[in-house]
């Protein structure tokens, strides 16, 4: 049976030297057929996968290791290669045209995909190929199959889930569910993000055997306390929600909330930029509710802004929002801790698993913005909380959720599979 890597054991991650530790320099293939980890994040298809992605293959290179990652060209100027870091290579992958498609709409393109990492794969093989997303995955698991290549897989986020919370809204194509359930059973591992996503796939039908945690991470040199705060508006307190601007991030959650919390500004960050907020639909709706709710004039949209601005918009913060309908896993709660910052979250998902209540913020029920606004209340209306829930969020992070930790147990992982699986010779004897 497959041995958990569970983030609640703290002999789990962290475990060895901080340079490779059992198998040498591997040769690691990542798969992200829409997250590139060179995009622009904010936008519709650009969050946390992106930042997963790009983080992890610049970890893993810092304990040795060789990565490439693989990820659709779509636009027309982008270099077949490029280099993310040092030990960290993107390929574009020419699969479809070469523009931005929803990635509901990509699976068309996916056996394009397959077959074009089969034949760069051909001559020259990784060690083993890592897929994330499901569509990822699809693609991988034909290359890998044809080559005898091992494959692990990251799900990100399980239809299943979508399609519960979206219903008639989902746009994922009709046979995601059981597509992903061909991933899961397919490849030779799943690591999974979080309980709650390791209790899902067993109702999809993936077999415990299958799967292990490991959680996504946090860069703590870049997110920390310590350095420059954005400038704050005129009331006497901040919230801030950050992330995509689409419905089931719940900004609209936080909106409500705000009648109920007085002398707070709500800054909300993500979405187009800002010059372009105006044609933005969610931006229309949730001004709407503002105004509708009385708090127009204490909620501001900055637009997507550039990651290295983000840490000062945390650190300007008294509180961060994270009211999801649903969440996979959930980055922003980790980058929040990590600044210091206590987190009032909804309850579902990997935030679960990373916010601690009452230690490092609160979790209240999703769709509730009255839990929402008693929640954040009460760490406004005391300075000394709030600082010692920073304080327990930033060691919680340390201790648990840095990218060199998450790195050594997705190392772990793979050095399972690779002790698991034949060697097949070119000639094709084992």
């Amino acid at each position: 049976m497959t041995s958990f890597l569970n983030p609640f054991d703290s002999g789990a991650l962290g475990a060895g030297p901080a340079g490779p530790a059992g198998p040498g320099a591997l040769s690691i293939a990542l798969v992200s057929e829409h997250a590139s980890p060179l995009a622009t994040l904010g936008g519709v298809d650009a969050g946390g996968q992106n930042v997963h992605v790009a983080c992890l293959a610049g970890a893993l290179a810092d304990r040795g290791h060789r990565v490439t990652v693989y990820t659709r060209r779509d636009a027309t100027h982008l270099p077949e290669r490029a280099a993310l870091r040092a030990g960290v290579e993107v390929h574009h992958v020419p699969a479809g045209p070469p523009e931005q498609i929803p990635k509901d709409e990509l699976l068309p393109h996916m056996g394009e995909f397959g077959r074009y990492l089969a034949r760069v794969w051909r001559s020259r093989p990784p060690d083993l190929v890592h897929s994330h997303f499901w569509m990822s995955g699809l693609a991988a698991l034909r290359a890998t199959r044809e080559l005898g290549l091992p494959l692990l897989h990251t799900y990100h986020a399980l239809g299943t889930v979508k399609r519960r919370h979206q219903q008639f809204a989902d746009t994922s194509p009709p046979k995601r569910i059981s597509l992903e359930t061909e991933v899961g059973l397919g490849c030779d591992r799943v690591i999974a993000t979080c309980r709650d996503e390791v209790a899902e796939l067993g109702r999809m039908g993936v077999p415990a055997a299958k799967v292990g945690i490991v959680p996504c991470g946090v860069d703590t040199d870049l997110f920390t306390p310590r350095g420059p705060v954005a400038e704050r508006g005129d009331q006497r307190h901040q919230v801030l929600q950050l992330g995509r601007l689409v419905p089931r991030k719940g900004a609209a959650v936080s909106v409500a909330a705000l009648a109920e919390l007085p002398e707070t500004e709500l800054v909300v960050v993500g979405g187009p930029p800002a010059e372009r907020l105006d044609q933005d639909p969610e931006i229309r709706r949730l001004r709407t509710l503002a105004r509708e709710t009385g708090v127009a004039d204490r909620v501001r949209f900055t637009g997507g802004v550039p990651s290295a601005d983000v840490p000062s918009l945390l650190r300007a913060a008294d509180v961060v929002l994270c009211p999801a309908d649903y969440e996979p896993f959930g980055i922003v709660p980790l980058e929040a801790m990590a600044c210091g910052r206590p987190v009032v979250a909804s309850a579902v998902g990997g935030q679960l698993d990373t916010v601690a209540d009452p230690a490092t913020g609160r979790l209240v029920p999703p769709r509730d913005p009255a839990a929402l606004a008693r929640a954040v209340a009460e760490l406004l209306g005391d300075s000394v909380l709030r600082e010692a829930s920073g304080e327990a969020g930033r060691r919680r992070v340390l201790r648990r959720y840095d990218w060199g930790q998450v790195a050594a147990a997705t190392e772990a992982a793979y050095c399972e599979v690779l002790d698991a699986k034949p060697v097949v010779t070119r000639a094709g004897a084992v």
